[in-house]
């Protein structure tokens, strides 16, 4: 039996394939409601997200790379009538997803490159883009980010944090191991489906002080940096952590700044667009 990936968003976007399989796409929607590792991860960035969105008084939102639509189906029930949405993906069946968990609201939905966005300069007050930056050149990614956005508006960002004891343990230890095991299960006559496997993710994960500067370059100020999903264990262990912890553990008590956010697994920057 195959190993589930403690991050769904680092399970491989070589992905991008498969981020346009309908059932994937029904699957990456259901992680955000399990009760392990992934859960803890999306409910958490989800907190970071809104603890600076709250002090947005709304406008024109757009989220790039929006997936299956959990984070504008959240803005809908908290923030009615506060923005007027348009989402974004690459994936078809992602755009897909979203159309039915948004059916009969107000948003803007297309088919979309977060490196050459379909949108005119100047068109939104907030741009959001959670999970895309690992996955894409994130230069020119940010320089679009800032061309779409108006001037003093503001831009949300996540990046997996390189740095945390989390990712350095699972991308050089746990990963790693669990394609050795696989290459010995199949030494041993196991099928394909019984071997361990970690499929190659194509992360080009930036440390918080890079990420700062790509911005500075692409023409945003970053005013703000919360690291989130904080976590003392590593994996698999988190697994049954999460589950022991999971009833005392509040949203809140997932996010850091300062000497607090080295446990976090990953980390959001908010910025607003140079004039």
């Amino acid at each position: 039996m195959r190993p589930t990936v403690a991050d769904p968003e680092a399970s491989g976007r070589d992905g991008r394939v498969r981020f346009d399989d309908t059932s994937f796409a029904a699957s990456y929607a259901a992680s955000y409601q399990g009760s392990g590792p992934a859960e803890r991860y999306f409910s958490s960035r989800l907190h970071a997200v809104f603890e600076i969105l709250d002090r947005c008084p709304g406008g024109d939102l757009l989220d790039v790379g929006c997936g299956p639509g959990m984070f504008v189906r959240r803005v809908l029930d908290t923030r009615p009538g506060d923005f007027r949405i348009t989402a974004v993906d690459k994936a078809p069946a992602m755009i897909a997803e979203i159309a039915g968990r948004t059916a009969g609201a107000e948003v803007e939905l297309a088919v979309g490159d977060a490196e050459a966005l379909p949108f005119p300069d100047a068109s939104f007050d907030v741009v959001v883009a959670m999970g895309v930056l690992e996955y894409c050149d994130p230069s020119v990614v940010l320089r679009d980010l800032a061309r779409v956005v108006r001037p003093d508006g503001l831009v949300l960002v996540s990046m997996l944090n390189p740095l945390s004891p989390y990712r350095l343990f699972e991308w050089g230890v746990y990963w790693p191991l669990l394609r050795l095991l696989g290459q010995a299960e199949g030494l041993l006559g196991l099928p394909p489906e019984r071997r361990h496997s970690v499929p190659k993710s194509g992360i080009r994960a930036l440390s918080a002080g890079r990420l700062r500067r790509r911005m500075r370059e692409a023409g945003l100020c970053p005013v703000d940096v919360i690291h989130y999903d904080l976590t003392p264990s590593v994996p698999p262990f988190d697994r049954f952590v999460c589950r022991w912890t999971r009833r005392h553990e509040r949203p809140a008590d997932t996010v850091g700044r300062g000497l607090w956010r080295w446990p976090g697994t990953a980390y959001l920057v908010a910025a607003t667009r140079s004039r």
